[in-house]
């Protein structure tokens, strides 16, 4: 549809924000904000110890001192900045969450901007519990109007999440509607994040969710501020769905809005890489018994169109091109039996290629093509079908529409605490671990974020330099 059938759209977004309340929020999507916190909580912590967080850390240092907010294994830093450090860090391995219909992973640019300003504003645990609900409330909504035309140039976490984080921030600001509205017209003039970092496995994807953090804080300050912002940012004849796409549904924005709440559809990542090789990989597992490496033949892997766009890779030389090869990570699920951060090491690639011989071995036997059938599911379900052939000419097949993780085939709140465990205690020590899965559990108790995170990262990087 076009803009112009939804007049006031923005408003109508920033009212509904503006009034919305921690007490007529049901429990069990409160529940699954939780599970979302947490599972962040573990990406951000690790992923704060890889160079391109460090990185960030360095830039965002140099923007001077200051006590505001906690950045994960650095110094304190203002919230803006604060946000941008650890939303790089949330984005690192691969391991933060999903969301289908708008291809977007929500935590990344939204809890670090949600927990920045908490942090500086002294909220309490339910406060910052709606401001991360009402943040991915936002941002699924409009990344699910634009996609999946959306998708072919740019990166939703850093473009759509962008309003996400401005909500999120302005809810804990307390903004009223005008107020909101001035903030989500200033995030969607910053909405940015393309997909040509892809071609060179530049470090602009970890960027995407970190801008995104920063933008909507400092949208949400300058409309606390007073700073005006476009009030038909969305659906107006410059705005951002006639400027990010050809084809826009306007009413996916506030279809249900108020009684579907879209954290609810949050889909969690079990293998570390990029989300669109997840189904196969589950199949590839589910085929992996029945076979020996040795004993394959061929691979075919059918995917959908704008997945295979990004996982289309077919010799990775790096670690992070491997995490968007569909090809490598099906052969590491076949031959190691699981796609975690040591199937992407730096010494399984070299400027050749995979240098793992029996995965290199089976990525040239694998043919990948794409479906019209699985692409026209797409992205309501991301499905694959897989076909393996034995060297005694048996064909063995299977098929999914949705990854483990997903609302249709779930994992348990424990799978998630086993996950966040398994990250954080290796790199911080299990008290660290322990003390995360615990405060997540009663944050909504909390009377002052300023002090739930704040001593997490300092204990843990001292002790990884003791361990070191």
């Amino acid at each position: 549809m076009t803009a112009l059938h939804a007049p006031d759209l923005t408003r109508r977004l920033a009212e509904a924000m503006s009034a919305a309340r921690y007490c007529d929020t049901p429990p069990n999507v409160i529940a699954e904000t939780k599970r979302s916190i947490l599972d962040w909580l573990g990406s951000a912590l690790a992923g704060s110890l890889e160079p391109p967080a460090r990185l960030a850390q360095q830039v965002v240092a140099s923007f001077g001192a200051s006590d505001e907010a906690t950045v994960f294994s650095a110094a304190r830093s203002s919230a803006a900045g604060a946000a941008l450090a650890n939303g790089v860090a949330s984005h690192i391995l691969e391991l933060d969450d999903i969301h289908k219909s708008s291809t977007i992973h929500g935590a990344a640019p939204i809890i670090p901007a949600a927990l920045a300003v908490a942090e500086r504003e002294h909220s309490n645990g339910q406060s910052f519990l709606l401001a991360v609900t009402l943040g991915y409330e936002t941002a699924l909504r409009i990344g699910e109007a634009v996609n999946p035309d959306h998708y072919r140039f740019w990166h939703p976490t850093g473009t759509a999440a962008t309003f996400g984080a401005a909500v999120a921030a302005g809810s804990l600001l307390g903004l009223d509607a005008t107020q909101l509205l001035d903030a989500l017209g200033t995030a969607g003039t910053q909405a940015a994040g393309l997909w040509e970092f892809n071609a060179d496995g530049a470090m602009s994807k970890h960027l995407h969710p970190g801008k995104a953090a920063f933008n909507g804080v400092l949208a949400a300050d300058l409309a606390a501020a007073g700073f005006t912002g476009a009030t038909r940012i969305l659906e107006g004849e410059r705005g951002f769905f006639r400027a990010m796409g050809r084809r826009f549904d306007a009413t996916r924005v506030t279809d249900g809005l108020g009684e579907n709440w879209k954290i609810s559809e949050n889909c969690y990542k079990m293998h570390s890489c990029c989300g669109h090789t997840h189904s196969a990989i589950d199949v590839a597992l589910e085929l992996r018994p029945l076979a020996r490496s040795s004993d394959i033949s061929a691979i075919e892997i059918e995917t959908y169109g704008p997945g295979y766009e990004i996982v289309k890779e077919m010799n990775p030389r790096t670690p992070y091109s491997g995490k968007f090869s569909l090809a490598y990570c099906v052969g590491a699920a076949l031959i190691d039996g699981r796609v975690g951060l040591e199937q992407f090491s730096q010494e399984r690639f070299g400027p050749n290629g995979v240098c793992h011989a029996a995965i290199a071995a089976l990525v040239q036997r694998t043919r990948v093509v794409v479906a019209e059938d699985l692409t026209a599911k797409y992205p309501g379900a991301w499905p694959t079908r897989i076909t393996i052939r034995l060297t005694d000419g048996t064909v063995l097949r299977g098929a999914s529409d949705f990854p483990r993780g997903n609302p249709e085939n779930p994992v348990t709140t424990e799978d998630l605490e086993a996950k966040f465990v398994a990250l954080v205690a290796p790199r911080f020590g299990n008290d660290i671990a322990q003390r995360g899965v615990t405060l997540v559990r009663d944050i909504e108790t909390c009377i002052d974020i300023a002090f739930l995170f704040r001593d997490l990262a300092p204990n843990a990087v001292m002790r990884v330099v003791a361990l070191s």
